[in-house]
Parts: structure tokens; sequence; C-alpha cells
């Protein structure tokens, strides 16, 4: 399992072994051990989430309020989507950055987000799931959304699918709502990068 910290500080891609026979494949998708000497401090899992999702659709970019914020790990076990990780942190030396990578059931990479930094992704084909292991359980009243095509981050989305086929952008009405970067960071949504480094710090205290 390798561990490859991201352009985006607090986010990191994780590349497993795996053994295949003629009977399929078998991989670790997670292991403590790896994390903690990567990343700091053990995964609070407090909740497993899963999407299902159709090629085009685009969820995100999504972020919790800090603290408690909610670390994810995330992985790709059917399908392809191209996962994202976007800075927001204010006063980060990388705000406004984004960085990404391929999650799919060939070379089944998973990606970590710690807390503080926005998620989105794109499915690059019908039926992509996304399986999620979360550090907090949903809380409506601290998340919160950036739209995931605001030029301002400018994200370079996919416009062809998997199989080649163009790609039409699915979002949610609450996506579709979403303030951009800047309009966020002036109603005091974004989570301080200071802030986030404290909660960070106290976390791998424990």
């Amino acid at each position: 399992m390798e561990y490859r910290e991201l352009s985006v500080p607090g986010a990191w891609e994780i590349t497993p072994k795996q053994f295949g026979d003629p009977r399929g494949v078998f991989l670790e998708w997670f292991k403590n051990g790896p994390f903690v000497e990567a990343v700091g401090h053990p995964l609070d899992l407090q909740q497993a989430n899963m999407s299902v999702s159709a090629a085009g659709v685009l969820r995100g970019i999504h972020f919790a309020d800090v603290p408690p914020g909610q670390a994810k790990y995330v992985t790709c076990p059917k399908g392809a989507v191209l996962d994202v990780v976007v800075d927001i942190r204010v006063g980060s030396p990388t705000f406004g950055r984004w960085d990404s990578v391929l999650l799919d059931d060939t070379d089944r990479r998973a990606i970590y987000l710690s807390e503080g930094l926005g998620h989105a992704f794109l499915s690059l084909e019908d039926d992509s799931t996304v399986v999620y292991l979360c550090s907090a359980g949903y809380n409506p009243t601290g998340e919160h959304g950036i739209h995931p095509l605001d030029p301002e981050v400018g994200i370079d989305w996919p416009t062809v699918g998997r199989d080649g086929t163009p790609l039409t952008y699915q979002l949610s009405d609450k996506d579709t709502a979403a303030p951009g970067l800047s309009e966020a960071r002036d109603s005091g949504l974004l989570p301080n990068a200071a802030a986030v480094a404290e909660w960070l710090s106290d976390q791998k205290r424990r």
C-alpha cells in the first residue's frame, strides 16, 4: 500500500497492492498502520456511506464546519470517478488549489481528505459506486457546498466518460444553488486554516 500526498496538503492518494489469481483479486483497501504512518493519527470512523451514480453525475464540492469537520477515505469498487479535493481553508498558502485522483475498479486506488478540505467527484460510467469512510456523521446544519463548476476554482472536469461517450453533467438542486468560492469565503462559510491546523493538532495528541 503506497501513500502519495497530493498538491493540496492534507490529502493523499492511496494505491493498494492487488493479488490476483484465476479466482479473482484480493486487496486491502484500508489498513490502519500505513494510514497512521502517513497521516499522523488514526481514522476515527464514525460513519460509512455509499453512493451509486449514473455517468455525468457531479457531486460536490462539499465540506463541513471545523470543528469537528469530516475527514473522508474514499474508493470506487465499481465503475470509475474522477475524485477531486479542493483547498478551501482561508489563509492557506494553497487556498483555491485543487488536485484529483482517478478512482476505478482497475487500479482500485483510494483518496483520503482530512478535515477542512472540499470534496467532489464526477461519475465516468453508469452505476459507478463510491464508498466513504467518514470521521463524523452527517450534520445537515454544519455541511455546505461550493459550485463544482465555479470558474474561480477551475476544475478541469472530463468531458467524456470511460467509454469515450460525451458527458452531460448532472447536479443536484443543492449543488446547483451552491455559491462560488469567493462568495462562500466572503460570507464566512469556509473553514479557517489556523483553526483547522489547531483541530488536527489536537487530534494527533489524543
